[in-house]
């Protein structure tokens, strides 16, 4: 059999925003090979069917065409050949996200899942990828920039790169574009980040602080033996936020405004935000692409695959990336702690925290998690917010319980050690967490993963000097962490959020419990007015403003087409705002046990 596979891609039609994509085969399977497309990718828990972007399918071998049959949604079957023979793939590209692949006159962009069909039952085999430039004159001055190993390709140029098979070769997400880049070292392992989007990046700074958080990872778990290089591909947009994870790189997405201006020395908001974007894809390296859920090894790419672990695998790292930024000294305990008491209100203001457990929100992550609608979170808690503060929690449990001499620090490295290679088993992190803390923790993970009890995270924070405080919003743009600056009266409580949607007032989310879901009004409602009063998205606050808790009103919504008539009593609002403070009275020991959670 063949010693490696070849995968050709070309952006054949920017304007079209269709690549080519080539998979010559030197043996094919003598009964009819199949070709196979995955229907999702690592790291994101929806079945996607990049089968649907495929445009045309073609077989040839020796200037023959073959008969393709289409076995399924995402697999054909090709008729059987003896001689080498090659599929032509036309696939169609136009999602611009992290996720799947992009392609216009501006730059390339591509996931493996989403371009590269499976040479069915020859996955293991090497594979050669020749990535083409498109047709000229476009994209003069265009580089190149994966993790992939070059072959025959200069250094963020067009050539041959290499993978070990085709589960390595769909792992080095592709960016192709007029790109700046800047390189740095951690850990004296050859680091990079290639920008598409932003010409005037203040490149020496980024390069300085992705340094030092890299090295704080690799202080906490050590440097995976195989990490020869990692690259951070970013995708600049006027508004956008996210990431994906891969064994030597990461895909990200941040809006314009987030990046630090030149001579700017502080961390804004925005710049901070980048900052744990970058901190939660890099610890990824170790927590997921390495060491994942036993029941993703091997990764079987055609159909969901459950586990209860992304809480683990998400949450805690999601509990690790900002932690990290204060720990390597980017930003501050304050700034940290503001951090948080906004995550601690996402998860308070989300009612479905009492409803389902972490462990069920990662159980059903491809059917509700990533399948949000208006009502969600009503019923559902994200398994990397709630994750996040589990993991906290059991943090400070194992540090208080052990007198400080075991913390969820020493539990990720033993999980390292015991499950990088075969993965980690359902009850793998609780069984090691009470192993090495010699403490009996059932009733911590019944309670917190398994069920849905609020967090004691005030008497937690309180024990390391730190005070929580809840209030209320002061309105829709207000995310917590801080006191309320406004002292002026708080309008009273609807529970519903009211958004412009194309041109129209219409009602989001209806809070379970809430004065609007008693009155009967529901997600999707046109307002109309209040008290024979419009009512728009515009002037929402100003007219709650004009009533007090108790008053009872009129009012009018379409929908559909017809007018409904509703009576609501308004309420005081709910205190479900987080802000924490440093305890300026704390005793010693609490400052001592503050100082040593936060600097690791």
């Amino acid at each position: 059999m063949t010693t490696r596979h070849r995968y050709t891609i070309t952006p054949s039609d920017p304007g079209a925003h269709l690549f080519e994509v080539r998979v010559a085969v030197a043996s094919p399977e003598p009964s009819g090979q199949v070709f196979r497309i995955p229907a999702w990718i690592p790291g994101s828990y929806l079945i996607r069917d990049f089968a649907r972007n495929v445009v045309s399918l073609r077989a040839e071998s020796e200037d023959r065409i073959l008969e393709l049959t289409k076995l399924d949604k995402s697999s054909w079957q090709c008729e059987p050949c003896e001689a080498p023979l090659t599929l032509v793939c036309e696939i169609h590209a136009l999602d611009l996200s992290v996720r799947g692949a992009h392609l216009d006159m501006t730059h390339a962009y591509f996931n493996g899942p989403s371009v590269f069909p499976e040479v069915v039952g020859q996955s293991d085999v090497a594979c050669e990828v020749e990535i083409c430039p498109p047709p000229a004159p476009l994209g003069k001055g265009w580089r190149v920039a994966t993790s992939m190993n070059a072959v025959e390709a200069e250094q963020y140029g067009f050539g041959l790169y290499r993978a070990a098979d085709y589960a390595e070769l769909i792992d080095h997400p592709v960016e192709i574009g007029d790109l700046l880049i800047g390189e740095f070292e951690a850990g004296g392992i050859p680091h990079a980040i290639a920008v598409r989007g932003h010409p005037k990046v203040e490149m020496a700074r980024i390069c300085k602080d992705l340094s030092v958080l890299c090295e704080q990872h690799m202080k906490l778990l050590g440097k995976p033996a195989d990490l020869d290089r990692y690259l951070f591909l970013l995708l600049v947009l006027p508004d956008g936020y996210g990431g994906l994870e891969h064994r030597w790189s990461t895909s990200l997405v941040c809006s314009r405004g987030d990046l630090p201006r030149r001579g700017e020395t502080g961390v804004s908001n925005g710049y901070r935000k980048f900052l744990g974007l970058c901190s939660h894809e890099y610890f990824h390296l170790w927590n997921v692409t390495r060491m994942k859920p036993r029941a993703f090894v091997p990764y079987a790419l055609q159909a969901e695959k459950h586990t209860g672990l992304l809480w683990v695998f998400e949450g805690v790292t999601s509990y690790y990336d900002d932690l990290a930024l204060v720990r390597s000294g980017l930003i501050t305990p304050e700034s940290y702690l503001e951090l948080l008491g906004q995550t601690i209100t996402r998860v308070l203001r989300g009612k479905g925290r009492l409803r389902q457990s972490v462990e069920e929100s990662s159980f059903d992550a491809w059917t509700k998690f990533y399948r949000q609608d208006a009502n969600s979170p009503n019923h559902i808690v994200s398994y990397y917010a709630k994750g996040a503060l589990v993991a906290m929690a059991l943090d400070l449990t194992l540090r208080r319980q052990t007198d400080w001499t075991c913390s969820l620090d020493d539990v990720m490295r033993e999980c390292w050690k015991r499950f990088a290679e075969e993965g980690m088993p359902e009850r793998g992190l609780e069984s090691v967490a009470a192993e090495l803390a010699g403490v009996e923790l059932d009733e911590f993970f019944e309670r917190y993963a398994r069920g849905t009890a609020d967090l004691p995270l005030e008497q937690m924070l309180h024990d390391c000097g730190i005070n929580l405080h809840l209030r209320a919003a002061r309105d829709a743009r207000d995310l917590g962490g801080k006191p309320a600056s406004d002292k002026n009266p708080l309008p009273p409580w609807l529970g519903a959020n009211l958004a412009s949607k194309d041109g129209r007032s219409v009602f989001g989310l209806v809070q379970t419990g809430s004065p609007g879901e008693r009155a009967g009004l529901t997600a999707g409602d046109e307002a109309v007015s209040i008290n024979d009063l419009r009512l728009t998205a515009d002037n929402f606050d100003t007219r709650l403003k004009e009533y007090q808790p108790g008053d009872r009103v009129t009012l009018r919504v379409f929908r559909r087409d017809e007018l409904v008539r509703l009576q609501v009593r308004l309420e005081e609002p709910p205190e479900d705002t987080c802000y924490l403070q440093i305890d300026k009275d704390a005793a010693e020991a609490a400052i001592r046990n503050r100082e040593r959670w936060l600097s690791g």
